[in-house]
């Protein structure tokens, strides 16, 4: 099977214990701790992944780490998936348990890439026009890209607008290279 799957359905079985144990937020704290740790350790990182290191090291070394910072159903879980043997699938997990959650919250995340730093009017109206789409509570993440020259890219899921001048000069380019060859 593979590791996305093992990890999805793993994410499912933590959230769903996690609502019947009334701790869903404070597993979902657990759970960015995790992802956020993981992110800024190669080491940790190595550790998890690495077949020859022995299960009860692992465990060790999640214990020394995370210890009393996070809830007892999180502690349980890591060192269920790290006795099977699975240790590699963890950050997948713990980064589909947020997908999983943000999609049970109903929390949409966009990202805004523009060509200059956007303001809070705009990023108001951004998130205020992505809410009356989707339904749900927005998050946002804007980043600064000059390359764009002017506009903006929305991407919201799978979807993406392009309102950027880059783009549309790279679409009149293209335009004029099929008259010119047509």
């Amino acid at each position: 099977m593979s590791e996305i799957k093992v990890a999805s359905r793993y994410a499912k079985s933590l959230i769903d214990l996690a609502k019947e144990q009334n701790a869903l937020e404070q597993v979902k704290g657990d759970m960015q701790l995790f992802v956020d740790t993981v992110k800024a350790s190669t080491e940790l990182q190595a550790v998890l992944k690495n077949p020859i290191i022995p299960i009860g090291k692992k465990n060790s070394i999640l214990v020394a780490i995370f210890g009393d910072k996070v809830h007892a159903t999180t502690k349980a879980f890591l060192k269920i998936v790290i006795d099977k043997a699975r240790a590699e699938v963890l950050f997948g997990t713990a980064k589909e348990f947020l997908n999983q959650y943000n999609q049970y919250k109903n929390i949409v995340t966009a990202k805004v890439t523009s060509a200059i730093a956007l303001s809070d009017t705009a990023k108001a109206d951004i998130i205020a026009k992505v809410k009356e789409v989707t339904g749900g509570e927005v998050r946002l993440n804007a980043t600064i890209d000059e390359s764009l020259i002017g506009g903006f890219v929305l991407t919201v899921g799978d979807k993406q607008f392009d309102a950027s001048i880059s783009s549309k000069l790279n679409q009149l380019k293209k335009d004029f290279a099929q008259r010119v060859v047509a």
